[in-house]
């Protein structure tokens, strides 16, 4: 059942709004007093404006995330107008529920975020060991400790708006089961395709069609080129400045031989040893009892040492080593208890201990073999340590250089001369555009795909000077600075330009009606006269956790259709992929292995509840701060667009 769960997440999704990190990782509210910008307004929130590239920049960023997470993932399927719509869905939804955190006075004290920061598992990895904020990991992703204070804050004082609905659902075990039995109805069918691609070559294509498709008001996004720029760019970053760092020899003789036990091999012990059992804690008499065994044993072994294995296999007490004659394998200083560790580390080879009481019982132990210890020699690790050393000196003059960038790019007309005096590389770019997406393996793909790069290129006396724009930081140690050479304003391409994308697009479209069509007219033929079933594909049992890798359209509307009278015929709209007909034959029970154990139905059932009620409050919000969405989603740069460069 769960799995079922997994591949569509939307029935879980009111979890994400229980948990504190991913809202602030995802969309990273600046701050509620950043929410208007204006400009091109795509949706408005409690009289505050979401602008364009706030929404682009939500959406670029959870790309790159997911390709950092997934590296093979196809971008693509992140770059549909579905998923940017959703973004903008959940972005209005964050301000809704800010707006009402806000109101509601929730914002935690000072002291709570210190608190929770220090003992909630989830911050552990961004947590130094003194409980304070490792400021490395916020400075990778452009973020300062206050930054991350008011983010967390913001989003505690979130999170507490919809809780509470979310964990009040309740599922009495009879509604649970009988409402996930109707949701995982199986249903046996047989679907007839009409392919939208077996029609691509029939139909026909003129020059009326072709304009018709280029006038409509509805397709003229299609054809619109995205705004864009031709600019120079500069980059200085921690690996510009270790490149400028020479350091004498004598620097890096004097750095291995003060941090000479760096490069000293572990040290590591093998030894076996015979236990006695007396744990810490035991009776007086219980320990004398174990200590007299012990050292019953320790005279044994000093007779006949080579027989230590034998004695061990036969008297020890710990039943992890006995069998292999009491050895313990290479271990290192650390991973034993501290009198079993300062007794092996001072022994020599062959040696046979005394009498070592820890909080396990009394030890015999033997040293069979001892290894590590040796010092690297410094041309080993030469090359290490002028790394280390650089990369040292660099994070410590990278204020200095990063000053000396901001002068430099504010006094000089272009980015040469400065590129010329600090080593740094001069690229270029053409057709950046603010939803720009480089080659994952492109040189510079990183800092390209940063939005604030966008930003910064995008600024209007940027785009209208030609000249230096300020140095900026764009996080993770790194300063840019860029030059637009040229600016191209959006607009809608000529005809003759995007000529192929219309005819593929006139093409299609066509192609899926007359798909349509024919299923439509065969649906009525069959509905008046049932065809034989050998005429039709075989039968298959379909139900919302087994698709048979259908069309989720086709099983929605399975699912979803009456089926007072057997069989039912239904037709399926597919879009632009054509038309399907399905003949619903029987109708049978859930299936137990989808829906799974009673427990995991009630919970499953609370949680879908609890989605429910979320929804419907999210959706009280948005009318209490009269949200309003004045956008669609569009691919950030349409296929006819791309053809034109």
């Amino acid at each position: 059942m769960f799995d079922f769960v997994r591949r569509h997440t939307r029935i879980l999704q009111f979890i994400l709004l229980l948990l504190i990190v991913p809202s602030f990782v995802v969309f990273g509210i600046q701050g509620y007093d950043q929410f208007s910008e204006g400009r091109d307004s795509v949706a408005r929130v409690d009289g505050q404006d979401i602008s364009r590239s706030e929404w682009d920049n939500a959406h670029r960023n959870q790309i790159e995330r997911m390709r950092a997470q997934m590296p093979g993932i196809d971008v693509k399927m992140l770059d549909t107008p579905e998923v940017r719509q959703r973004v903008l869905e959940q972005l209005v939804d964050e301000r809704v529920i800010f707006a009402a955190a806000r109101d509601l006075h929730l914002t935690p004290t000072e002291q709570r975020l210190e608190r929770l920061f220090k003992t909630d598992a989830q911050f552990e990895q961004l947590r130094n060991p003194d409980g304070s904020v490792r400021k490395e990991l916020l400075a990778a992703q452009g973020m300062t400790s206050a930054m991350f204070a008011q983010r967390l804050s913001q989003d505690i004082a979130m999170s507490q708006v919809t809780s509470a609905i979310a964990l009040s659902a309740f599922a009495p075990e009879t509604v649970a089961r009988a409402a996930v039995d109707a949701f995982y109805q199986r249903r046996e069918v047989r679907v007839v395709r009409f392919d939208a691609r077996e029609q691509l070559g029939k139909v026909q294509v003129t020059d009326a069609d072709l304009q018709a498709y280029y006038d409509d008001a509805a397709n003229a996004r299609r054809f619109q080129s995205p705004e864009s720029v031709t600019m120079e760019y500069l980059v200085l970053d921690l690996p510009s400045v270790e490149r400028g760092i020479s350091i004498a020899e004598d620097d890096l003789r004097k750095y291995y031989s003060e941090n000479a036990s760096r490069y000293e091999q572990a040290q590591e012990r093998r030894a076996r040893h015979i236990l006695i059992k007396a744990e810490a804690g035991s009776p007086a008499d219980v320990k004398a009892a174990a200590r007299s065994k012990a050292e019953a044993l320790l005279a044994e072994v000093k007779k006949n040492p080579a027989g230590f294995a034998e004695l061990a296999k036969k008297s020890s007490e710990d039943p992890g080593s006995a069998p292999n004659g009491g050895d313990l394998d290479w271990f290192p200083r650390g991973a034993m208890v501290k009198p079993f560790e300062d007794t092996v580390f001072v022994m020599k080879k062959g040696e046979i201990s005394g009498i070592v009481e820890t909080d396990f019982g009394f030890h015999i132990i033997e040293l069979t073999d001892l290894r590590g210890g040796e010092r690297r020699s410094f041309e080993s690790v030469r090359a290490e340590i002028e790394a280390e050393v650089r990369k040292s000196l660099a994070q410590k003059r990278y204020a200095e250089a990063a000053e000396q960038f901001s002068n430099l790019v504010e006094q000089e007309d272009t980015l040469e001369p400065v590129a010329a005096q600090l080593k740094l590389t001069l690229r270029r770019v053409e057709r950046f555009t603010r939803a720009y997406r480089p080659a994952a393996q492109a040189e510079g793909a990183a800092v390209l795909a940063n939005p604030k790069l966008a930003e910064l290129a995008f600024l209007p006396d940027n785009l209208a000077g030609k000249h230096n724009s300020q140095a900026t930081d764009i996080g993770g140690n790194q300063m840019v600075a860029v030059r637009v050479l040229e600016h191209q304003p959006s607009r809608r391409q000529p005809l003759a330009d995007v000529r192929d994308a219309v005819r593929a697009a006139v093409q299609q479209d066509k192609a899926a009606r007359a798909a349509r069509a024919e299923g439509e007219a065969r649906l009525a033929k069959w509905k008046a006269s049932a065809p034989p079933l050998a005429e039709l594909p075989a039968a298959q049992t379909i139900s919302r956790a087994r698709s048979q890798d259908l069309p989720r359209p086709i099983v929605d509307a399975v699912l979803k259709a009456s089926v007072d009278t057997l069989p039912a015929w239904i037709g399926v709209d597919l879009g632009q992929d054509g038309h399907a007909v399905v003949m619903i034959e029987k109708v049978q029970a859930a299936d137990a292995a989808d829906t799974g154990p009673i427990e995991q139905v009630r919970q499953q059932y609370a949680a879908m509840w609890a989605q429910a009620e979320t929804e419907a409050y999210r959706a009280a919000l948005r009318k209490r701060y009269k949200s309003e969405i004045t956008a669609k989603a569009r691919p950030a740069e349409e296929p006819a667009a791309a053809a034109s460069k």
